[in-house]
């Protein structure tokens, strides 16, 4: 799994993740399983950040987007 995939994975699966953090919170539950989505996210985020340093910024998310997109075109 490249980098790329790996960053891409972890944004998704954070992003994800955030909904049900909010809807444990307002109901006063407690968010296991949206918290354990985030550590996984975060782990794999910097899994791709390790394996790649100084690739990944904020401005530099959609061309990982595009890139993996592209990839799998091909």
């Amino acid at each position: 799994m490249t980098p790329d995939l790996t960053f891409l994975i972890g944004l998704v699966i954070g992003v994800l993740a955030i909904p049900p953090v909010f809807g444990a919170v307002i109901e006063r539950r407690s968010p296991r399983l949206a918290a354990l989505l985030l550590v996984v996210a975060a782990v794999l985020i910097f899994l791709a950040v390790r394996q790649n340093p100084g690739a990944y910024s904020l401005a530099a998310i959609p061309d990982v987007i595009v890139r993996v997109i592209g990839d799998f075109m091909n």
